[in-house]
């Protein structure tokens, strides 16, 4: 895998909510609070790795590595739930994200 765009995960992410619609809490507006809570809790756990062990070790430990890059995968994938309960298209983000970036390298 050469590249893994925001629409692969967006579409894998959609696939996974599919499998489990009828366990796990529907993809809507309603839910987007939830789905940002649950996010916030996996970025808890990326600081965990990183407050225990030190950035540097969290880098070159392999062990440690891998499950930093796991939990930063929950992250992401608690991230695009959320892009997906609002209908956030990758589109979208990009548009902003650019015009953002455009802003911020002429601020300072």
């Amino acid at each position: 895998m050469v590249h893994f765009t925001l629409d692969e995960m967006l579409n894998l992410q959609n696939a996974l909510q599919e499998k489990y619609k009828d366990q796990w809490e529907p993809i809507c507006p309603e839910i987007g609070q939830n789905k940002l809570l649950w996010m916030i809790g996996e970025i808890g756990e990326v600081i965990d790795i990183v407050k225990k062990h030190g950035g540097e070790k969290a880098c070159r430990d392999p062990e440690l590595r891998k499950d930093l890059v796991e939990e930063m995968a929950d992250v992401l994938m608690y991230y695009c739930d959320v892009l997906n309960c609002y209908g956030i298209t990758e589109e979208e983000l990009k548009t902003a994200y650019t015009e953002k970036f455009e802003r911020n390298m002429k601020r300072w």
